[in-house]
């Protein structure tokens, strides 16, 4: 081992050895005691109780990854939920702890949503909070991956949207003390891949419900959007894969599908495929009492499939639901949000839809007060909705996203844009879509509890929610109920006394905070990381030892040298009075 290297104390110049300390560039003892008449040796205490704990204190880089407890927070649509679901389940599977009391947990992880203002003022908010709070954090979703510069992200780690299957090693260096970011593209041979592979760990919200991403990005270029800058174009999984998805979350007792991403309709476009031909490889392993729900889907995309799409929502096993957001009714609108559609396309996909499949619910976005946006414009869009009584229907108010065309485009008035959107709700809230049901026999699929707690939340064939008593045998399957209330965006169903309850042919649930998918492949990454974390454990332990052994050795060699330098100014004293005595 080296020994340390001291300054000299007449030069800058290092020594190579502690009897160095003394040379012949050094003035004499007897000139230092002619020049200082009085010298007189001080030997300075020992802090050993500061020693002692300088022994005891672990080296700053013994900071262990992998026993953390992390909080999760996720904003925005069910693609963000899903990739939730996957961050935490990986997290719980190298070993960290997944905790729902935020004060409590070691780092933050915030998972972002883009597509509207008050979502962004969220995330920051809670960012602040964290910081506040000496949290550590990573940041996810759209909004980092959209624009990593702003000036509230800097310093701070981010993963990308297609990079969430890397959150542990984003999380490790985070803990300790680094900042990451990793916002890469996944790719093929040079062709963009969906995203993170379907067979990661996951901890789903609901261990009943199953969210499936079947594609990320979109093939459109709408002015307003902000979450195309982050997900990107087209880019769609295999059949194969999301069917093996599937098939796995059905052996792990789930009893409902939800696929989603930012435009189902558009599925498959990438890759020669299609949307129906994936939803009849679906249906075919969909055990009897489950149920698959499909996702957004625009217009443009469902036209040419609108026959097999009414075959598909007339399946038994399928959701009679599409949400199809029309965003106004007005041409000279959508052509300034560059749709790609006009109304009469939306009218022809909901009527036809409403045809070929009776009590189909439709569900549908709006958004008041787009730039340019009249008050004719506003009025084609008041129509619209008198008309369809859509029973589901997501009124948004305008928000420029930094970044996008529209956001330069001339602003409709604040006060104009809060006007409509009031006004527009009040229409809506005007209509009772569920009123003529009471009396129904209907079979509805128990999946959640409600808000208030006071109730289970089922879905009927058309998604509609029905609220039924707590009975826990009630969860997670199917039971026949007669519907005697409703409101405007439920029904109340009382068990039928002699029905049956049905099980689903699957297996029992996994417990809530399970992870799910730990395949053998996953469990042999698993094994090796865990595996490197002890020995990077016992490895910290040894060089903890040795660096107190390190400690121990240079307060040996500073204490020598100082006695050393105490008995060289006594000696210089002794040899200077000799020398005087003689003299």
């Amino acid at each position: 081992m080296e020994s340390e290297k001291m300054p000299s104390a007449s030069c800058d110049t290092f020594l190579d050895d502690i009897e160095d300390i003394v040379s012949q560039e050094d003035s004499k003892p007897q000139d230092r005691h002619f020049s200082r008449k009085h010298v007189v040796p001080k030997v300075r205490r020992r802090n050993t109780q500061k020693y002692l704990q300088e022994e005891n204190r672990p080296p700053s880089d013994s900071t262990i990854p992998g026993i953390q407890k992390i909080w999760i927070r996720t904003w925005g649509c069910s693609h963000n939920n899903s990739d939730g679901e996957y961050m935490a389940g990986q997290l719980a599977a190298y070993g960290y702890k997944i905790t729902e009391n935020a004060s409590d947990a070691d780092l933050w992880l915030l998972n972002s949503c883009t597509v509207k203002n008050p979502a962004e003022d969220h995330f920051r908010n809670s960012i602040k909070k964290a910081q506040e709070e000496n949290k550590k954090i990573v940041l996810a979703g759209c909004v980092p991956q959209a624009q990593p510069r702003q000036d509230y992200l800097k310093g701070l780690s981010i993963i990308g949207v297609q990079q969430i299957d890397r959150v542990v090693e984003v999380v490790e260096e985070t803990i300790k003390g680094h900042s990451v970011r990793l916002l890469g593209q996944k790719k093929d041979n040079g062709k963009r891949l969906g995203g993170a592979r379907l067979d990661l760990p996951k901890i789903r919200k609901n261990p009943l419900i199953e969210i499936i991403s079947i594609n990320t990005g979109c093939l459109n270029a709408c002015t307003y959007c902000k979450t195309k800058h982050a997900r990107g174009n087209l880019a769609s999984y295999p059949i194969d894969e999301l069917v093996d998805r599937a098939k796995q979350s059905f052996q792990e007792g789930v009893c409902e599908i939800w696929l989603t991403s930012e435009d189902t309709g558009a599925y498959g476009r990438d890759i020669g495929s299609s949307l129906p031909a994936l939803l009849w490889k679906l249906v075919e392993v969909i055990p009897e009492g489950a149920m698959l729900r499909l996702g957004m889907t625009n217009p443009p995309y469902i036209l040419e499939h609108l026959e097999e799409m009414a075959k598909i929502l007339h399946h038994p096993r399928v959701y009679a639901f599409l949400h199809i957001p029309v965003q106004s009714a007005s041409d000279a609108v959508l052509m300034e949000m560059k749709r790609e559609y006009c109304v009469a396309d939306f009218k022809r996909v909901v009527d036809f839809l409403k045809d070929k499949v009776p009590g189909i619910t439709i569900a549908t976005d709006i958004i008041c007060g787009f730039p340019g946006e009249t008050d004719q414009d506003f009025q084609e869009t008041v129509k619209l909705v008198e008309e369809y009584k859509f029973p589901s229907l997501f009124i948004n108010q305008f928000y420029p996203r930094p970044g996008t065309p529209a956001a330069k485009m001339e602003q409709v008035p604040a006060q104009v844009k809060k006007q409509r959107t009031k006004e527009l709700s009040r229409i809506f809230h005007s209509y009772s879509p569920y009123d003529h049901k009471i009396g129904q026999r209907q079979q509805v699929l128990v999946t959640e509890e409600s808000f208030d707690s006071k109730f289970y939340v089922a879905h009927n064939r058309f998604y509609e929610q029905v609220l039924v008593p707590k009975n826990p045998i009630f969860m997670g399957k199917m039971v026949e109920v007669d519907i005697y209330e409703s409101g405007k965006h439920f029904m109340k169903g009382q068990p039928v006394s002699d029905a049956k309850v049905y099980t689903p042919s699957i297996s029992k649930p996994l417990a809530r905070g399970e992870v799910s998918g730990l395949t053998e492949e996953f469990r042999n990454r698993l094994g090796n990381h865990l595996n490197s974390v002890s020995h990077t454990s016992a490895a910290n332990q040894r060089v903890s030892a040795s660096s107190r052994m390190v400690l121990r050795l240079q307060r040996l060699h500073r204490d020598f040298a100082l006695k050393m330098s105490v008995g060289l100014a006594v000696f210089a004293i002794l040899f200077a009075l000799l020398v005087k005595v003689y003299n």
